[in-house]
């Protein structure tokens, strides 16, 4: 079979990279740009460090900043409201994976008005029309999602996030600047980097796994294991924002095309039901999937670990188990609240998605149900 890969067009990432922001919009002829950011990068002046650049340079732009954490489908249809009273023709997409995920869906409703609806798009968009120019500028490290066609929205209705996977959703340019993550406070620092974590593990053992996206793996894992701790325990070490910043980005490669597997599944219900931060809650399974995958496929698993210094999958799974308890992350459920066996089966059925289908050895309901009862 023939491995299909894709990225962005233009990436930049390092020290200062958001200086390339007004270069790159007037290199393409954008007149005005709609500011997606949310309220709270606002008021600590972390969207102005952009803004302001925009306004030396003399370009246009409006603010949007009804956003919020886990994004719904009511914030995207105000936000395609926003972009057309604008009369922007570009998005500029200031944040965390929320900031990035509301743009993304935007930026191809705006294109694709009949899919207004938003629900019609969960899964493989079926689009016809490349979304709405973004620039992605990440202010955690992070979701990946600046390099990513992925946008994952909350439906308020059903209480349940559903993924858009849409090849026409892929931001112009992912503008990946260390320095704005240096106010993510440490809680905030441990979740999105384990959210990292998720992303160059899980792409490994997903059933669509390549080897040059599992090279970034070990690149992405080898970096969060050496750095992660200490940019949790010194939130101004910006040697240590620059090396998660960089594991970010190669970790969103890494997933960007074999996707993501079992761990993010059971994030999805983890984060509806009992309120966990994403990277937490997919922190929460990754050991097992780790313990669970390691002797699949002629010990595949093994040799990545092995390439990344580990002895084996289970002395990684034991370092991950052992970094989520030095960050003060959730291991148990009663530490997030579950107590009855009823919560459990609803946490088993929430948790069968087609995410679930993408681990390299099958699992089943039971499967699942065993390993949350296990971590009672």
């Amino acid at each position: 079979m023939a491995n299909r890969f894709v990225l962005n067009e233009t990436s930049y990432h390092g020290k200062g990279a958001i200086t390339a922001i007004p270069t790159e919009a007037t290199a393409r002829g954008f007149k005005k740009a709609l500011v997606c950011s949310d309220p709270d990068l606002v008021k600590f002046n972390v969207t102005q460090k952009v803004t302001s650049l925009l306004d030396e340079a003399g370009l246009a732009y409006e603010l949007f900043t009804e956003i919020k954490p886990n994004p719904t489908i009511e914030n995207v249809q105000a936000g395609v409201k926003a972009l057309k009273a604008a009369e922007a023709d570009y998005i500029i997409a200031i944040g965390g994976g929320s900031s990035m995920d509301t743009a993304k869906a935007v930026g191809i409703i705006d294109r694709n008005p009949e899919f207004a609806d938003v629900r019609s798009l969960e899964g493989v968009a079926p689009t016809k029309n490349p979304c709405t120019p973004i620039f992605a500028v990440p202010t955690t490290s992070g979701t990946g999602s600046e390099i990513t066609n992925i946008s994952v929205l909350t439906d308020l209705s059903k209480n349940v996030k559903s993924t858009m996977n849409d090849p026409l959703m892929y931001p112009k340019a992912a503008i990946v600047d260390p320095r704005l993550t240096l106010s993510v406070p440490p809680k905030v620092t441990a979740s999105t980097g384990l959210d990292v974590l998720s992303h160059a593990l899980e792409s490994v053992w997903s059933v669509l796994h390549q080897p040059i996206c599992e090279s970034c793996s070990v690149h992405a894992t080898k970096l969060v294991f050496e750095w992660l701790y200490k940019a949790y325990c010194e939130p101004d070490n910006l040697l240590a924002r620059e090396k998660m910043a960089e594991a970010s980005i190669v970790a969103g490669v890494a997933f960007s095309n074999p996707r993501t597997a079992g761990s993010h599944a059971c994030s999805f219900p983890l984060t509806n039901l009992y309120g966990v931060p994403h990277g937490e809650a997919c922190a929460m399974t990754l050991d097992f999937f780790t313990r669970y995958n390691a002797d699949a496929e002629n010990g595949r698993l093994n040799k990545f670990a092995r390439n990344c210094g580990f002895k084996d999958a289970y002395e990684m799974a034991d370092s991950i188990t052992e970094l989520k308890k030095k960050m003060g992350m959730a291991c148990t459920l009663s530490e997030i609240g579950v107590k009855s066996n009823e919560e459990i089966e609803k946490l088993t059925e929430m948790s069968m998605t087609p995410l679930m289908e993408r681990n390299m050895i099958p699992l089943s309901y039971d499967d699942i149900k065993t390993m949350y009862l296990s971590m009672m």
